[in-house]
């Protein structure tokens, strides 16, 4: 009977062991949340760009999420988002790059709510989280979910944040998740004493089709459906926790030696800086979701771009330098 009772014991703690790897949820011991108004947060995105995904991935005729917008998602974290929507994906940028520090380097902030019973389970909608640091080529940080997947986590149903690692949103809102560029170091293309641009992409937590997969292959589940305007991962806010020191990455309005004209434009859109002579740069241009419509290599002072196929309307213009600097401005096309 004894040898029965440990060999039970044993197997009870193997299955909780595997079942609850990561940090718990804020509040409680072991977590790992940061909560936004801690002093280790020094700076918080200045930009978002925003691509909607759909109130129901596989219903598409639902239309889009709608509630909030990209301004939300700028400053510091206060609980007035903007939802994503299925697949949806935010690309938010910073005043000065974020740099690799000890520790976790920034921290995601998402609205998750606790379970009234459980403090240790909570409402939890997740994203995939990557970074850049040119703008052109992002990295995915290695997620992991051990929740369940036999069975699909509905509106109504709570999750431990213990099985999650890497994916924000597993924790409650004011509550962010850490990540640590470290655990990036190595990969070709990526800086992460430099990083730019930090990509949220909404995990589509269906086990039954439309499933967003860890970085072991495994489902990821999470609320599903969720056929609302505010359906997806709840985006609040991006606190630096690291970030580079007196190398800031302005705005075209902050930058003399940048001109963009005309203003509003019509048939094409001319770009001078004086500064980059000879230096390599990338100019895109992007609708007011983040949607990319028009992208120019260009290695001189002066570039064009034929603007004559856009509609009437307000877009982003981004110019990334070779170095990583990065200008954003508002343009409108008359």
């Amino acid at each position: 009977m004894k040898k029965a009772s440990y060999l039970g014991l044993l197997q009870l703690f193997i299955a909780l062991a595997m079942q609850a790897q990561y940090a718990p949820q804020a509040g409680v011991p072991g977590s790992d949340a940061i909560g936004a108004t801690s002093p280790q947060i020094v700076g918080w995105a200045t930009q978002c760009y925003l691509q909607r995904g759909f109130m129901d991935i596989a219903n598409p005729s639902l239309g889009y999420a709608s509630l909030g917008d990209s301004s939300l998602a700028i400053g510091p974290a206060n609980l007035d988002i903007v939802s994503l929507g299925d697949s949806g994906v935010a690309t938010l940028t910073f005043s000065s790059p974020i740099a690799n520090g000890a520790g976790p380097d920034f921290v995601v902030f998402e609205n998750g709510f606790l379970d009234p019973a459980n403090d240790s389970l909570a409402f939890l909608e997740l994203a995939f989280v990557e970074v850049s640091s040119d703008g052109v080529h992002f990295y995915r940080f290695p997620a992991t979910s051990l929740t369940q997947t036999s069975v699909q986590i509905g509106n109504n149903d709570y999750m431990n944040a213990a099985n999650l690692h890497n994916l924000a949103g597993k924790y409650i809102g004011m509550y962010g998740t850490p990540f640590d560029l470290a655990e990036m170091a190595g990969i070709e293309g990526l800086n992460i004493g430099r990083v730019t641009y930090v990509r949220l992409v909404d995990v589509v937590g269906s086990v039954s089709g439309h499933s967003g997969y860890d970085s072991a292959g495994r489902m990821v589940n999470d609320p599903y459906p969720t056929p609302f305007p505010s359906c997806g991962f709840d985006l609040d806010a991006v606190g630096v926790i690291h970030q580079v020191a007196n190398n800031s990455v302005s705005g075209l309005s902050n930058n003399t030696s940048i001109s963009v004209y005309p203003n509003p434009f019509s048939e094409q859109l001319l770009i001078s800086n004086q500064d980059l002579n000879n230096s390599s740069k990338l100019i895109t241009l992007n609708d007011m979701t983040g949607r990319e419509l028009i992208r120019v290599n260009a290695i001189n002072t002066l570039s064009t771009i034929n603007t004559s196929q856009l509609s009437a309307g307000l877009y982003y213009l981004n110019i990334i330098t070779e170095n990583g600097a990065q200008w954003v401005e508002k343009v409108t096309k008359q």
